[in-house]
């Protein structure tokens, strides 16, 4: 198990994007991780790098877990009503019609709801408002999203690494049987990248061995085909899921996610919240967020398409040769035993085709690649098949 108080640069960050601007040079007499003007902890940072949106005509974009299919017309709507007078006045601060659609959707009171712009900056308030302990560690994955990584350095959060299993599943008995002190735990459930899931029975085992601290599940892709464990809210008040508007209601554009746990716990958000920003949320955001959950059909028929398409780009992957962890998530996550991972993504940029590499121990030669439509997945792989000399 790996300790870390303030993880090396770049350890957990893909290779910068082409094209991205780099850091800016050191003034003469100047470390080239320091400023004058910046606060002492700056320079120590090493920012999350998100995944390439470069705007170039005829490029299919694979790379950042976008849904392939629009968003609902209602949400669409509801953001053209909003789009008027109304803009000179501030947003609600509580996002109260927000919180009422969400606590409808699953079944709880709106005073378990927080929400706030994506998921990130409720990731944000969660690490800066339940993990800042002293003499304390948070535990997570080693391979997991890599803000996770990023908040910690940020808010100087000790964390221990907990090395998934040789098959990349998180094994709860890692969390469950480990000691104090601990801050609080926090993986995702899909696991990102690797898309595998964790049974209910796993993370209802760590949360009754760690009863009086936060476990944080990211729920960001459990909509595509896992469980949720929105049923143990009731039972664990340490319990917190996260969940975006991003993924599964293609609302990415729009930035709105949410928080799900108990009243304590949405009470100390709610206060880091108002100490930072009081109006995370717009309008159009609400007003959008409000319509796509509301339309089931839309969110349903999304779901539907992005599934089956997953399943038959895992058969196409597996007949070209690639082994494929098996998803839960709207994304595959996948190696050639054959082919070097960053060759095949940059072979695949040279077709215009954007996937995700990741310069990491243990995943540096698997490719993460977004669901798109059955055409995407098509294009794809008959590029695939032509790089690996298939045709």
């Amino acid at each position: 198990m790996a300790s870390q108080s303030a993880p090396s640069r770049g350890a957990d960050v893909a290779q910068r994007p082409e094209g991205s601007p780099a850091a800016a040079p050191a003034q003469s007499g100047q470390s080239a991780s320091t400023h004058p003007y910046w606060s002492d902890h700056v320079g120590d940072l090493a920012p999350y790098t998100p995944g390439e949106q470069p705007r170039v005509e005829g490029l299919l974009k694979l790379n950042t877990n976008e849904h392939p299919y629009g968003p609902s017309p209602r949400a669409l709507e509801a953001i053209r009503a909003a789009a008027g007078d109304a803009l000179r006045l501030y947003p609600d601060y509580d996002s109260v019609a927000l919180r009422q659609a969400v606590a409808a959707l699953h079944g709880i009171d709106p005073a378990q709801v927080f929400p706030g712009n994506g998921s990130d900056e409720v990731l944000a308030h969660i690490f800066d408002g339940l993990f800042r302990k002293a003499g304390r560690v948070l535990l997570m994955p080693d391979i997991s999203y890599s803000f996770y990584k990023t908040y910690c350095r940020l808010y100087r959060i000790d964390c221990e690494l907990i090395p998934l299993a040789e098959d990349f599943s998180i094994r709860a008995a890692d969390y469950a049987d480990h000691g104090g002190p601990l801050a609080g735990i926090i993986f995702a459930n899909p696991n990102a990248p690797t898309g595998m899931e964790m049974s209910q029975a796993d993370i209802e085992s760590i949360l009754r061995a760690h009863p009086d601290i936060p476990v944080v599940v990211d729920e960001a892709y459990v909509d595509f085909g896992a469980r949720s464990a929105v049923p143990l809210l009731a039972r664990y008040p340490n319990l917190l899921l996260v969940r975006t508007l991003s993924k599964s209601r293609a609302l990415a554009g729009m930035r709105v996610g949410y928080a799900l746990g108990s009243a304590e716990l949405v009470e100390g958000l709610r206060r880091i919240k108002d100490s930072f920003n009081s109006y995370p949320l717009d309008r159009l955001a609400q007003a959008a967020a409000v319509a796509a959950i509301e339309d089931r059909e839309h969110f349903e028929q999304g779901l539907r398409a992005v599934i089956q398409a997953r399943d038959d780009l895992v058969r196409s992957l597996a007949a070209l040769g690639f082994e494929v962890l098996p998803s839960r998530a709207n994304f595959v996550f996948a190696r050639h035993p054959a082919h070097d991972a960053a060759r095949l993504a940059a072979a695949l940029r040279e077709q215009r085709i954007l996937v995700r590499y990741f310069k990491m121990p243990r995943i540096e030669q698997f490719l993460r690649i977004s669901v798109g439509t059955p055409a995407d997945c098509e294009r794809l792989c008959n590029v695939l098949a032509d790089i690996l000399g298939a045709h």
